[in-house]
């Protein structure tokens, strides 16, 4: 249930739907919401709101705000390795304009697309609950709602993968992850990339390359490409 707590984040003429800034729905992540909020005042310390253009043909979904990164900056994959390899691969592919210097104010502008996360709120240790996922969730579906040209999404781990398709109401079992999978949806024609995560972590151990990266976004700029 929604209980009333929303806000909108406006990109061009569509809105985006968003918890409020104190949204109450996980007492856990307010919790930490406080709690950091007192001991680093100048982070934005609230639900990372979608990025980019409600207009874009691509979504992609993350699983949620890094502490040190989207937490701090306001933006989703904004100040943290995660996001280096993330943004470098969207200009790559020309799916940016402007350049990327991990921070909300660098002016940097998304093409064709836009970018959120399962979950809205930093989660301790970056591992949000089950609960937490499902009360988020909501906000996801009404993000996929509120694009109308949307006929691509990427999703980044099988958390993230999981949610989209609870959210278009589809049975996980039709439509397994793995790292480079490429689905067809029944749900408006829609089509959904599977990559890990980009984490630090998937990067530095070797289960994620940048040229593994590379290519889930080179089948989504062909598949964009072949469409238009």
């Amino acid at each position: 249930m929604f209980y009333g707590f929303f806000r909108s984040f406006r990109a061009s003429d569509l809105l985006f739907p968003e918890p409020s800034s104190n949204c109450p729905q996980c007492p856990r992540l307010s919790d930490l919401r406080h709690m950091l909020r007192q001991s680093e005042p100048g982070w934005h310390n609230a639900p990372v709101p979608t990025f980019g253009d409600p207009l874009g043909r691509l979504l992609i979904v993350g699983l949620a705000p890094g502490v040190r990164g989207a937490n701090r900056t306001g933006r989703p994959f904004t100040g943290d390795y995660a996001g280096d390899l993330l943004y470098e691969t969207l200009g790559r592919f020309g799916f940016t304009q402007g350049t990327y210097a991990a921070q909300a104010q660098d002016g940097l502008a998304l093409a064709e697309c836009a970018i959120t996360n399962a979950v809205r709120c930093v989660p301790p240790q970056n591992k949000p609950t089950p609960d937490e996922i499902n009360q988020c969730r909501p906000f996801l579906a009404q993000t996929l709602s509120a694009m109308p040209r949307l006929t691509a999404l990427v999703a980044l781990g099988r958390i993230a993968h999981e949610s989209v398709l609870r959210a278009l109401g589809l049975k996980l079992k039709d439509f397994p992850f793995a790292h480079g999978a490429w689905h067809r949806l029944p749900d408006r024609n829609l089509s959904l990339f599977d990559s890990y995560h980009c984490s630090r972590y998937n990067t530095n151990t070797g289960k994620l390359t940048p040229d593994m990266f590379h290519t889930v976004f080179e089948n989504v700029r062909g598949s964009l490409d072949a469409a238009a």
